[in-house]
């Protein structure tokens, strides 16, 4: 079977678009191995990079892996396309959406009309669906949503965009795929009596955003929240704190987590900057040696959540909400509508209270699992379909 994995990536420097498609292969892979079925995987995406450990990998266990960079008017594109049996759609987590302007808008709606005038099968995996505030917008969303031949929203949010846009059949809600990133997690030492705290600061938002004046209008002042967050957790002698990147940008400084953590360390010497890591599941695996875990990059915080680490997700946009909140999971810092002090003192609280929120944890990965199941149906039904 030969499966296009449609505006997906290994090769961005947010390691959450590549955990997602890590995430997306592991299921898809999983599948065919139940069915007895070999995958020759094609990443479509906005870069051709890979990640040759990844493929060594896959190899190993009879499938294969190429990865294109996608050119939605080129010939190679519906080349890439007919050479399918199945193409899913993960839209990058969270673009198939006009709130990042229509040009983006126009390549996620002109890819998926492509890849059904050719007749291959389309499934939007679960992603983010949604907001189109433009009429123009949500006029194209239905038009090629009809075409879908299946529909995966993450998170509750998601689902009722769907249905205020009158989308109801071959529609269903799961959850993020990256809850199956795999991982493994990693050997501590005992009896060390520390407390390793993960934070992950966003570069984007340290910066204010691609502004550098508040861009997605927080309620907070990021920067200021962060260092007062390092320095009431650095004066407490039983806390090791690690400043864990989950975007991996060194050619874009207000994008780039890593530049961030290494400026707060020379302010707070005491703190640990993880590894650069060269794969999503290698942060997760990192992630998973937490014994609490606070972030503004969602999928570092899912890396946390899905590894059993109580967790502060710092909400900047919907997204946040709809996630967790559709998982019942209501430990959640609101950056539009907390103030610094607010916000900080729920991260220490939950950090003091992490033995009686790990429950909720374990729980909502249950639910998270069971989501999943929706989606590995209809893969399965779909493989089994077109074998």
């Amino acid at each position: 079977m030969t499966v296009g994995l449609m505006w997906h990536s290994l090769g961005s420097g947010n390691l959450g678009v590549g955990a997602l498609t890590e995430s997306n292969i592991a299921i898809v892979r999983g599948v065919a191995e139940e069915l007895g079925l070999r995958v020759r995987f094609i990443v479509l995406g906005t870069s051709d990079a890979t990640i040759p450990e990844l493929a060594t990998e896959l190899a190993a266990a009879g499938h294969a892996l190429e990865v294109r960079r996608i050119r939605v008017y080129r010939k190679d594109f519906r080349d890439a396309v007919r050479a399918c049996d199945l193409v899913l759609d993960i839209g990058e987590g969270d673009s198939w959406a006009d709130i990042y302007g229509m040009q983006r808008f126009r390549f996620h709606w002109l890819s998926k009309n492509i890849v059904r005038s050719l007749g291959k099968p389309l499934i939007l995996s679960p992603q983010t669906i949604g907001p189109f505030d433009g009429a123009l917008a949500r006029w194209l969303a239905c038009q090629v949503m009809r075409r879908c031949t299946r529909i995966f929203a993450r998170d509750n949010l998601s689902s009722d965009c769907l249905r205020e846009l009158g989308m109801t059949a071959n529609v269903d809600e799961a959850i993020d795929v990256a809850f199956r990133l795999p991982f493994a997690r990693p050997a501590r030492e005992a009896g060390d009596g520390k407390v390793r705290v993960g934070i992950n600061v966003s570069g984007l938002l340290f910066n204010g955003g691609y502004t550098g004046n508040n861009q997605f209008g927080l309620s907070i002042d990021y920067a200021a929240t962060m260092r007062e967050l390092l320095r009431q957790l650095t004066a407490r002698p039983e806390v090791e704190v690690h400043l864990v990147s989950h975007v991996i940008e060194p050619h874009m400084p207000v994008e780039d987590d890593v530049t961030a953590a290494r400026q707060l360390a020379t302010e707070f010497p005491g703190v640990i900057v993880a590894p650069v890591f060269k794969r999503p599941s290698e942060a997760k695996t990192y992630i998973s040696g937490m014994d609490f875990f606070t972030g503004a990059r969602m999928h570092a915080c899912i890396a946390a959540f899905s590894s059993g680490v109580p967790v502060v997700p710092i909400a900047y946009s919907r997204k946040f909400n709809g996630l967790f909140g559709t998982l019942g999971y209501s430990v959640l810092a609101d950056g539009k509508k907390m103030k610094d002090a607010e916000l900080v003192s729920l991260v220490m609280q939950s950090l003091d209270r992490r033995d009686a929120i790990r429950p909720q944890v374990v729980a909502g990965v249950a639910q998270a699992l069971q989501r999943l199941k929706a989606y590995e149906g209809a893969l399965r039904s779909q493989l089994s379909a077109t074998r």
